[in-house]
């Protein structure tokens, strides 16, 4: 059950602890939920009758019976994902995707084309209202049924402002009010209820996209794992963390913000500067932009990791050597990651996650890192693909709306 309701005690179960019991699959009968919180069964009954009547919950098919004199089969209880929806965005440095999904997760239409994140956070945040309207009229929804919003961007996040912090490759964006302009930009692009004469507020919850893509990830592929990490390497670097289930972002979300650790000089990174104006940053000397750099100067044009992605998928041999020299240098700085946080899962993710990569991580991380550490470790790489930072958006939308003390909140919100 949720925190909540151990503190106030399972006898004081609310309707959101029930519905969190249904949601997680511990109790999805009437019987199980009064074995679970302790409540009569006429209390159970009515706060299940307050989900009910908000659309949250529906009866399916029937659960075995579990006593040995047989009966009639339970009715079983399951969460209704079709009340609503939820839109998602992951934001690059150059293209921005966009989705809408169920509640489960399932896309019902996505999009995804250039948008330049240096343009500014107007601009891009308008254009991303744009494009929730596009895909609002293409997947036949109207705006009301829209619960609330997920935004994954490349840079840190304060998560309880939903600013991002000196964002080394977002110029323009450093404590901007992401939340409110992207509500604005969605309220005018795609025009739903009004409350006094002003569109609905729709929440709106913003994270680092590495953080979003670990989150996603884990609970597609991997939810029995509780420490589970993933390194996103495109045009920057980066990585989310997800222990219990949950995120794990630090005191002011810079958690995972590994591209910014210096290493060690190698041959050919001479003079190189990191954009968050730092030497010898492993983003400066590892990430996509900084490949794209050393192919430009060998004479063959490339501009960011993207560009650098299309290479090695031609068998570039020169894009494949420096991959795997890059894919060394960071294998160098997860040793120390690996035997930090003991992680079972190690998710490479981005551009640059290929073959060549993957074999120069390999390399260094079994070479530097203690077999106690690595005994348990699988390496891995993206099971969603680029879909992982959509899936992780809208999950984190999903958690944070039907949490036990929030649904509490949102069905008085109701009146119910």
């Amino acid at each position: 059950m949720g925190n909540g309701a151990a503190a106030r005690g399972t006898a004081q179960a609310s309707a959101g602890d029930l519905l969190h019991l249904v949601r997680s699959g511990r109790a999805t009968t009437r019987g199980a939920l009064q074995r679970a919180t302790g409540l009569s069964r006429a209390t159970v009954g009515q706060r299940l009758d307050r989900l009910f009547r908000a659309g949250w919950l529906r009866e399916g098919a029937g659960a075995p019976v579990e006593s040995p004199l047989g009966g009639r089969p339970a009715v079983r209880l399951e969460f209704d994902d079709a009340h609503a929806v939820v839109l998602a965005a992951d934001l690059e440095t150059r293209h921005a995707r966009t989705a809408l999904l169920t509640l489960t997760g399932d896309v019902l239409a996505e999009h995804t084309g250039p948008l330049r994140v240096d343009e500014g956070p107007e601009k891009v945040l308008d254009e991303l209202g744009v494009r929730f309207g596009a895909l609002l009229r293409e997947g036949g929804r109207a705006a009301r049924s829209v619960c609330g919003i997920g935004l994954a961007v490349p840079g840190p996040v304060d998560s309880r402002t939903g600013r991002v912090v000196q964002p080394p490759i977002m110029p323009g964006w450093d404590g901007y009010d992401i939340r409110s302009r992207l509500g604005r930009a969605f309220a005018t692009h795609a025009p739903g209820p009004t409350r006094g004469g002003e569109p609905a507020p729709v929440p709106v919850l913003v994270d680092n996209d590495a953080n979003l893509m670990a989150y996603g990830e884990q609970r597609a592929s991997y939810p029995d794992c509780s420490a589970f990490a993933l390194v996103k390497v495109s045009t920057g670097i980066g990585a989310g963390v997800v222990v219990d289930g949950s995120v794990y972002r630090g005191v002011d979300g810079g958690a995972g913000d590994i591209g910014h650790i210096r290493v060690p000089w190698v041959p050919g990174s001479a003079a190189a500067l990191c954009k968050c104006g730092a030497y010898g940053c492993l983003a400066a000397v590892a990430s996509g932009r900084a490949l794209a750099g050393r192919l430009t100067a060998a004479g063959v044009p490339a501009a960011s990791g993207s560009d650098v992605a299309g290479l090695l998928a031609a068998g570039h041999p020169e894009a494949a050597r420096l991959a795997r020299e890059a894919g060394r240098q960071v294998g160098e700085v997860l040793a120390t990651v690996v035997t930090l946080l003991n992680p079972g899962v190690l998710m490479i993710a981005g551009d640059l996650a290929g073959t060549p990569f993957l074999t120069g991580v390999r390399e260094l991380l079994y070479q530097r890192a203690l077999p106690r550490s690595t005994a348990h470790l699988e390496i891995v790489t993206s099971r969603l693909g680029d879909r992982a930072g959509l899936a992780g958006a809208a999950a984190l939308v999903v958690e944070h709306l039907y949490a036990p003390e929030r649904a509490e909140e949102r069905l008085a919100a109701l009146g119910l």
